[in-house]
């Protein structure tokens, strides 16, 4: 029966794979996922993935159709203590005559390393089927011997086919929607897939709201057009956390177009940084850091201009201070591009710390009293604004370096 208390996403939770929609790439059915869900053969697995991509109703899934006990904890209020009463139970023969159980832990990587390693014996020998699901990259977040037993499974985004699918069921089905008398073009329901952004449950909760909210008309239907959806789903939501991998995703890919000269990637990246709510300063950091290693010594007026930026931002801060950042960010994604500095710098550093560089030649070491340079210091230093052009032939490095090239000047460097 029906609990019309429980949010639409949570009653719209799939009981069957055949009811799962979604995530073909390892629930088709000659994946392996699939034929082991279907075998009751599974092993541990430690689902990543955004939220609203499934992977609690895959869980749910699994819990419908293995014949061994099925225990779910949330990482969040959950401590050692409720591991230890899964496992004891999971003993008991009386109320677990398998011998095994299959333990889903939601939000896994609010786990510390205390709880984590709880579970590590009792995965390993075989005792408990581990089932994590996190937002969070599990090789950042997850103990590395709880990985090494498990098998990571990456589930994406859902399609807004599948998002557009999910909502036309739910207006069909008894635990769905089904009692309200509905009226609503596909279009319609096309346009909140496409604004949930992979999110089944933000397009979900959108729909509810708008049946809950919008009153019936004269013809004795509740009439969802595009204006009510916009007003329960206010904006389009952002794939993007500045604390998780998307925040290294996307930061790896604003720096990536910076580099690659792409102007518009450029600014489509800082747009998902700051729409998401990063720091604006930390954006500027990675700006004047890109206008160094990657534009260099072919525009030394990027720096110039990125470090103004960073200055700015801390003066101005957002909203204006997207502006400065744009400026900045777009200015080094169009200059001419020289690494030679990074590498020089990067290679000298391997040498003074991996090999024997050998001293400073005296000539050009300090002497500040006269009592040095009757030991040699500085003596027959060539003083180069006294030669024309204000260069002279001179060693500076030491005898063992002498010959070596750091600073390899490339054709975007202007003369």
């Amino acid at each position: 029966m029906m609990n019309s208390n429980e949010p639409l996403a949570y009653r719209m939770r799939p009981k069957t794979l055949e009811e799962y929609v979604g995530q073909e790439h390892v629930l088709g059915k000659d994946k392996i996922l699939y034929r082991t869900i279907k075998a009751d053969r599974l092993s541990s697995i430690i689902l990543f993935g955004p939220p609203g991509c499934g992977k609690t109703s895959l869980a749910k899934v699994i819990s419908e159709t293995t014949k061994y006990k099925f225990y779910k904890i949330n990482a969040v209020t959950a401590g050692v203590s409720d591991i230890k009463k899964v496992i004891e139970e999971t003993k008991n023969f009386m109320i677990n005559p398998t011998g095994k159980s299959i333990l889903f832990i939601d939000e896994i990587h609010r786990f510390n390393k205390l709880q984590q390693d709880a579970l590590l014996p009792y995965v390993e020998n075989g005792l408990i089927i581990l089932i994590g699901a996190t937002t969070e990259n599990p090789y950042f977040e997850v103990n590395k011997a709880l990985i090494s037993r498990s098998m990571v499974i990456k589930l994406e985004p859902l399609t807004e086919e599948n998002i557009y699918t999910i909502l036309k069921n739910s207006l069909t089905r008894e635990d769905g929607l089904k009692q309200y008398s509905i009226k609503v073009e596909d279009e319609t329901l096309r346009k909140l897939a496409a604004i949930s952004n992979g999110d089944v449950r933000t397009a979900l909760n959108g729909l509810e709201i708008a049946v809950l909210t919008t009153n019936m008309e004269a013809d004795g239907y509740i009439h969802i057009t595009d204006e009510v959806i916009k007003n329960c789903v206010q904006s389009r939501k952002a794939v993007f956390d500045k604390k998780g991998d998307t925040h290294y995703d996307n930061i790896s890919a604003f720096i990536k177009s910076m580099r690659g000269s792409d102007p518009d990637a450029t600014v489509f990246y800082l747009a998902r940084a700051l729409s998401g709510g990063e720091d604006p300063m930390f954006l500027a950091r990675r700006i004047v850091i890109a206008a160094s290693e990657d534009v260099g010594m072919a525009n030394p007026n990027a720096l110039v201009v990125a470090n103004a930026a960073m200055q700015a931002v801390h003066m101005v801060g957002m909203p204006e201070a997207r502006i400065l950042l744009s400026e900045a960010a777009v200015y080094v994604a169009t200059s001419k591009k020289s690494n030679a500095s990074y590498l020089a710098i990067n290679k000298a550093l391997e040498d003074v710390t991996t090999k024997d560089t050998g001293t400073i030649p005296m000539h050009i070491r300090n002497a500040p009293i006269e009592d040095m340079r009757k030991l040699g210091y500085n003596e027959g230093y060539l003083y180069p604004h006294d030669f024309p052009g204000h260069w002279v032939e001179q060693q500076y490095l030491p005898d063992k370096m002498v010959g070596t090239k750091y600073y390899i000047k490339d054709e975007n460097i202007p003369e």
